[in-house]
């Protein structure tokens, strides 16, 4: 009997690392199918100059081009077998002009991308999909459009059991801020504005993921060109695993009653 599949659905090149590496690597070594998803393609990332893709002298063709190759490498890293891409242009943080892009992710037909989305999933025959919660874990616009296109693609797909978003509890949140502060080490706003006020009792699973921290690690450093996750990169192994050695996951839908995934997505299916 061949084993599940998980899949992640995720809004950027890196977010498969940042967010989602443990269990990817997890499953896939234990013998689990694992695939990417990856909504867009993160033009609007930074530069081989650093620049932002606000900035008016910002290389979008590079960028596009440099993340596509750190997507696959960094996928391979952590467990995905295969990474398909829906090729949406990034839709940049709230109020940037390239929110007006028609192609940005933030303005796709909904039903149409779920569609695909639903057919892919099938396909795979799905079991658990794992996407961000419905404020996109720090409310990036094109992080919210992903979870309403896969909340829409479950509704329509016959295979998914569970669906699962990455949360981290205010407590672990607060411990791991305050120890970086007091290290002097600088965070993303992804992290600072992490889902704030999750408390203990909405975490489902608590996996661990220890043993691959090492590796998640060497995943982000493999998107090289995103050097705001520089210090991620270079955090000392204690402070790291302290937000990245555990995974915490709110289950937001399962196709019937759910028992036994307090450590394992796959539990009790």
């Amino acid at each position: 009997m061949a084993f599940p599949t998980l899949v992640c659905v995720h809004a950027h090149p890196d977010d498969e690392s940042l967010f989602t590496a443990g269990i990817s690597t997890r499953y896939a070594e234990l013998g689990y199918r694992v695939v990417l998803v990856t909504c867009t393609n993160g033009q609007l990332g930074l530069d081989d100059e650093a620049r932002a893709g606000s900035d008016p002298h910002h290389d979008v063709e590079v960028t596009r081009s440099v993340r596509a190759g750190e997507l696959q490498r960094a996928a391979a890293m952590i467990g995905f077998s295969r990474v398909v891409t829906l090729g949406f242009d990034d839709s940049g943080m709230v109020g940037w002009p390239q929110n007006a892009n028609p192609n940005a992710f933030m303005n796709i037909d909904v039903d149409a991308t779920a569609r695909t989305l639903a057919a892919l999933l099938d396909e795979l025959h799905a079991t658990v999909v794992v996407t961000y919660d419905e404020t996109g874990f720090y409310g990036h616009p094109d992080h919210i459009m992903a979870n309403r296109v896969t909340r829409r693609a479950i509704d329509l797909a016959a295979t998914p059991e569970r669906l699962y978003y990455p949360v981290v509890p205010t407590r672990v949140l607060t411990e791991f801020v305050d120890g970086a502060k007091a290290m002097g080490v600088f965070l993303p706003a992804w992290v600072l504005d992490a889902g704030l006020n999750v408390p203990d009792d909405l975490v489902a699973a608590t996996i661990d993921v220890r043993a691959y921290a090492k590796r998640k690690q060497a995943a982000m450093a493999t998107h090289a060109s995103q050097v705001d996750n520089g210090d991620l990169v270079r955090m000392n192994e204690e402070l790291f695993e302290l937000l990245f050695g555990t995974e915490y996951y709110q289950r937001a839908w399962s196709r019937s009653p759910a028992s036994g995934d307090e450590t394992d997505l796959f539990g009790g299916i």
